[in-house]
């Protein structure tokens, strides 16, 4: 029976074999020592013994043996060798009795290379079997630069506090978002129960992610479960047996796929032309689902209270007008103060057992709960609105608030006798950025000595009134929107005038019922996140003044070559012929972004992480904003980064 099985290896081997020789790929177990030829040691630390997963062996410490196996460890010798009886008695005594003697191996980068126990590994590798004890050594290269070791030196920093050496990542960064995931802080060690439920969590799912994984998935296994905790949270999974795993995997494949090839956003910047003119090609290709409004029964989930956010009471404005719109035909159910964890669950569980069949959550930090329910209830449209968001079971949507942004700056540089102008932002998030930089660009394209002074609202303690009349600004953006229960002429683009009186100019509009009314097409049309887009990409409808969904209103009180600047600004970008974005863009930092003959890609101005040179100001950490904003902020905010100049 052992020959029999060694047979069984020895093809495999030889098959592994021939096809790296094919690839021109080194056909052998790679050498650590060779490999530590051109490596800068600079300690050598014990472990003790561990278990390890045997897909974390690689390879083997000295030339020895290493032409005795293929790549894959699978033998290569005939089978009438001393090296295939040792082999099958091994194997015999695996069935029969388990190899319990430690194998000896070092460790270098992550990898383990075998120093004692090459046919041990062999045997286990081909029964399939997760895991072997191994007493190892550690060898730690030298801190540099290089993106590897950079991994590396996480993954040392989680295993100090974790003492877990199978999680390994592809991705800088992963390692502290597995802290945050799990409620632990960096350096905080894990007790003796941690560690237990963490391990056996993490070797389950890996387990079950081996098993489905297909060649096209470049991810680690503890890249996958990070995305399956981020989905479903550690308390619900840490309980989880192997088999629903497996079904809650294949739920979740398709994000795996789209994280797998790096996440990409499609951003659909137009709406669909109607039904009437798209070509018949296109009817084919996208049919209708047959569903009519009148079938929809819609929720809108909100983080706040209409009343007390000038956000949500510009959704519910959407909703109320997207009911008009179809004359009440169409159902709409709205839930508000659903701000945290537990209180969205309960809103988007009250609005299935509503049967609603259009579930809309109207804030970013809601992206992962509405990504839940989609994958757990397929038969549910769901739609995020945010951007940046990278999942394909739920479709995203924004508005390009950045072009109504633009011509604020323009008009308040143009009313303004001072240099100085100032701009209030809630929250450094993906989009808010660009709003900023579009306004400065704005006011700098008019006076060419404008600095727009910024201040953040969301900050603790923030008094941004105070700090503006502290700089003598009289000229201030602030919210988009009035605010029902605290009712303010500070809104918009608003004029501070000596006796404390406010004049309001114009403030930016995101028509979200047009919005609405647009989505709700896409949905009975049936082109609402294409099947040939699942696992490939991820779907944001990020429409603007092109699209009628962004405008900005102003006092007819403007002097009339003012008013005539704005309408040609607004139809410039409309019809596409003015970017606000394009040409050399001077940002903070003497840094240049851009050039004279480049317009910014939608995704640099999605994820736009810099200032623009005339900004007075900075993006602020996440630890300086209030309580409730720092969730939001740590999901959805900018990640700033030095930038290098380009000539």
């Amino acid at each position: 029976m052992a020959l029999y099985d060694y047979f069984g290896a020895l093809r495999l081997g030889r098959r592994q074999y021939q096809a790296a020789v094919a690839k021109g790929e080194y056909p052998y177990l790679p050498v650590l020592d060779d490999i530590l030829a051109n490596a800068d040691i600079v300690s050598e630390v014990s472990l003790g013994v561990l278990d390890l997963p045997l897909e974390r062996i690689v390879g083997t410490k000295t030339q020895g043996r290493t032409q005795a196996f293929a790549s894959n460890f699978m033998p290569l010798l005939g089978e009438k060798t001393e090296f295939a009886s040792k082999w099958a008695q091994l194997y015999d005594y695996q069935i029969t009795e388990g190899i319990q003697d430690p194998i000896v191996v070092y460790e270098f980068m992550n990898r383990y290379y075998v120093q004692e126990g090459n046919k041990r590994v062999s045997v286990l590798k081909y029964l399939q079997s997760y895991s072997i004890l191994a007493s190892v050594i550690r060898l730690i290269p030298r801190r540099s630069d290089d993106h590897d070791i950079r991994l590396y030196y996480e993954f040392l920093d989680f295993y100090q506090v974790s003492f877990n050496c199978n999680v390994w990542f592809s991705k800088e960064g992963s390692y502290d978002h597995l802290l945050e995931l799990l409620g632990r802080k960096p350096g905080e060690v894990w007790d003796e129960e941690m560690r237990s439920y963490f391990k056996g969590a993490h070797d389950r799912f890996s387990r079950v992610f081996e098993e489905r994984r297909t060649e096209e998935l470049q991810l680690t296994a503890s890249d996958a479960l990070l995305l399956y905790i981020e989905i479903f949270g550690y308390e619900q999974i840490k309980q989880r047996t192997e088999s629903q795993m497996r079904a809650d995997l294949n739920r979740i494949w398709d994000e795996l796929l789209l994280e797998s090839r790096g996440g990409k956003i499609e951003l659909v910047e137009q709406p669909l032309k109607p039904e009437s003119s798209v070509p018949k090609l296109m009817n084919w290709l996208m049919p209708s689902t047959g569903i009519d409004a009148e079938q929809l029964k819609i929720a809108f989930i909100y983080a706040k209270d209409p009343e007390h956010s000038s956000w949500v009471y510009g959704h519910e404005l959407g909703r109320m007008y997207l009911e008009e719109h179809y004359g009440g035909t169409l159902r709409t159910v709205a839930f508000s103060n659903a701000g945290n964890e537990a209180t969205l669950a309960s809103a988007i569980n009250l609005a299935l057992c509503a049967h609603c069949n259009v579930i809309f959550t109207t804030s970013p930090e809601m992206a992962v709960q509405s990504v839940k329910t989609a994958v757990e209830h397929p038969e549910i449209w769901v739609f995020n609105c945010s951007v940046n968001v990278s999942f394909t079971s739920i479709c995203t949507y924004y508005a390009r608030i950045y072009e109504s942004k633009f011509l604020m700056g323009a008009l308040a540089a143009s009313m303004s006798e001072s240099n100085k102008l100032g701009y209030i932002a809630d929250y450094p998030i993906y989009g808010r950025v660009a709003n900023i930089n579009a306004f400065a660009m704005g006011a700098r394209m008019i006076n060419p000595r404008a600095q727009v002074y910024l201040t953040w609202s969301g900050l603790k303690d923030a008094n941004c009134r105070q700090e503006m009349e502290r700089e003598g600004i009289s000229y201030v953006s602030g919210d988009d929107m009035i605010t029902p229960n605290r009712a303010s002429r500070e809104f918009g683009l608003y004029h501070k005038l000596d006796d404390g009186t406010v004049e309001n100019l114009a403030t930016p509009i995101c028509d979200w019922g047009k919005f609405y009314v647009r989505m709700v097409e896409l949905i009975c049309r049936g082109t609402q996140a294409p099947r040939e887009m699942k696992g490939k990409k991820a779907i944001n409808y990020w429409w603007g003044m092109s699209a009628d969904v962004i405008d900005v209103i102003y006092t007819q009180n403007l002097p009339p070559d003012t008013q005539r600047l704005i309408r040609f600004l607004k139809k410039s970008i409309c019809r596409g012929a003015f970017h606000p974005f394009e040409g050399r863009i001077d940002a903070q930092g003497d840094v240049v972004i851009g050039a004279d003959d480049h317009t910014l890609t939608p995704e640099e101005i999605v994820r736009m992480d810099w200032l623009a040179g005339n900004v007075i100001g900075e993006i602020p950490e996440a630890e300086l904003f209030a309580q409730d904003a720092q969730a939001m902020i740590r999901q959805q905010g900018v990640k700033t980064e030095e930038k290098k100049t380009e000539e």
